[in-house]
């Protein structure tokens, strides 16, 4: 029922409420509504990145984000692609490789670098990447695709190929840190600041960082153009750096779907940029974020929420290694 009065229309108290109980509860389920953000398996560098994004956005900006850990790269970017997913954090090489059958990806930006190493058990004389010639190295990575031209790229600094090796195949670094362990590899590759990498040391007694030289990388980047040197010294992040030396970096890059809002996409940019203390507790490794780091020319669109971003607060886009 309602009534008349000054020309408009009043509903009766019954409909106002329950009006009113209806708008609640939309407004209740869209502060609800759950991000995912797609990594990989617990004990990656990624996976701790994920948990320390997830839990500064619920903390700090109120949005529900849960992490989503898969069997990999080549796995993960096709569910952000496809929208299973609001966000996914991925290296560079995998996302490239992934554009062209996955329209709706947008670019986030460059969350930090991977650092890399090729690692031995520390009680062996091998020192630098030349002496794996003739050992058991981990390659296939099937599912983590573009890591194989990464491993060869890194054997290439070494004067090596996978001729010089025998390869074990395997399907992603997870599985080439067990093999190490078990005996089957003489070698794994993994990323700085991954827990695994603490859990392989502490289990075979000690590891060490294979050194990269300066000399070696032209051929590295005659099959892997993005990859660079940075500077690593020993401190318990870099474990198995046992003096000054340059170790393997390439991007990590942070991404969403076309489809996810604007505001979303911002409102990630600007909480991690204001709490950056929050997520390097967690993860080390953050310690390289910036919002001005973020923007970089890859050939890869980015999100408009994230331009939006960079333009109200003058980041201009930086040269890809």
């Amino acid at each position: 029922m309602s009534i008349l009065k000054s020309g408009r229309r009043f509903h009766s108290l019954p409909s106002v409420v329950t009006g009113l109980a209806a708008l609640a509860l939309a407004a209740g389920v869209a502060e609800a509504q759950t991000y995912g953000i797609a990594t990989m398996q617990p004990g990656t560098l990624n996976h701790t990145s994920a948990s320390a994004v997830a839990k500064v956005l619920k903390e700090k900006a109120g949005l529900n984000v849960v992490v989503q850990p898969t069997a990999g790269e080549s796995v993960l970017i096709p569910l952000v692609g496809r929208g299973e997913a609001e966000f996914g954090i991925a290296n560079i090489f995998e996302v490239e490789a992934a554009k062209a059958g996955n329209a709706d990806l947008r670019l986030i930006g460059s969350l930090h670098p991977l650092r890399g190493a090729f690692w031995v058990r520390k009680d062996t004389p091998m020192k630098t990447m030349a002496d794996l010639k003739g050992k058991k190295v981990g390659m296939g990575y099937s599912a983590m695709r573009t890591i194989d031209p990464l491993v060869k790229a890194i054997l290439a600094t070494g004067g090596l190929t996978e001729k010089d090796v025998t390869p074990v195949l395997i399907p992603n670094v997870i599985r080439g840190a067990d093999d190490f362990t078990a005996g089957a590899a003489d070698m794994f590759f993994f990323a700085f600041g991954a827990p695994k990498v603490r859990e392989v040391d502490a289990t075979v007694g000690g590891i060490r960082a294979l050194e990269i030289p300066e000399s070696g990388m032209a051929a590295a980047k005659k099959i892997v153009p993005q990859g660079y040197l940075t500077p690593a010294v020993p401190n318990p992040f870099f474990i198995g750096v046992e003096k000054p030396m340059g170790v393997y970096s390439w991007d990590n890059m942070i991404f969403t779907n076309a489809k996810v809002s604007d505001d979303a996409v911002y409102k990630l940019i600007d909480t991690l940029e204001k709490n950056k203390p929050d997520l390097v507790a967690i993860q080390p490794a953050l310690r390289d974020f910036s919002a001005a780091a973020l923007y970089k020319s890859y050939d890869i669109p980015y999100h408009p929420g994230a331009l939006k971003y960079f333009k109200e607060h003058n980041i201009q886009a930086k040269a890809a290694q």
